[in-house]
């Protein structure tokens, strides 16, 4: 099986399919949509995330494409009924960042508790006030996400 990646993965996530030697991985990064119509009818399979359109035109040049592989949460950059009329499976990594979003979540409390980004750009303007920026600490509080 022919796999082509087309945006940027983590070397953990190819080193499975690289070890399998029933598949043959391409990593072809940076692709304008020509180059990428001209190539996609080699290959079996195709990873992605957003930064790739996988829509219909992509998929009449994709003469052996069987499953669409979005590697993150959403497909919104693929055109499903379309693939699913031609036979090509799509699927997605619902789970695949959740840990980071949660801790993104975590810093950005962090960050907004300490007003670490305000007494960043005031410190980058050339000032040093450090009072206005003690921010508040975590101890015997509860913080939430309301939304």
């Amino acid at each position: 099986m022919k796999v082509i990646i087309t945006d940027e993965i983590s070397e953990a996530g190819l080193q499975t399919l690289r070890e399998d030697s029933r598949i043959e991985v391409d990593v072809k990064l940076g692709l304008s949509v020509p180059e990428l119509h001209e190539v996609i009818g080699g290959y079996d399979a195709i990873i992605t995330r957003s930064g790739t359109t996988v829509d219909a035109a992509l998929l009449d040049c994709a003469t052996n494409l069987k499953i669409v592989a979005r590697a993150g949460v959403g497909i919104d950059n693929v055109d499903v009924d379309y693939a699913s009329s031609k036979g090509v499976i799509v699927v997605n990594a619902p789970f695949g960042n959740t840990n980071s979003a949660a801790e993104h979540t975590m810093a950005i409390l962090l960050s907004f508790c300490r007003n670490v980004t305000i007494a960043n750009a005031s410190l980058k303007s050339g000032e040093w006030k450090r009072a206005p920026f003690t921010g508040h600490e975590l101890k015997h509080k509860t913080m939430g996400v309301i939304g």
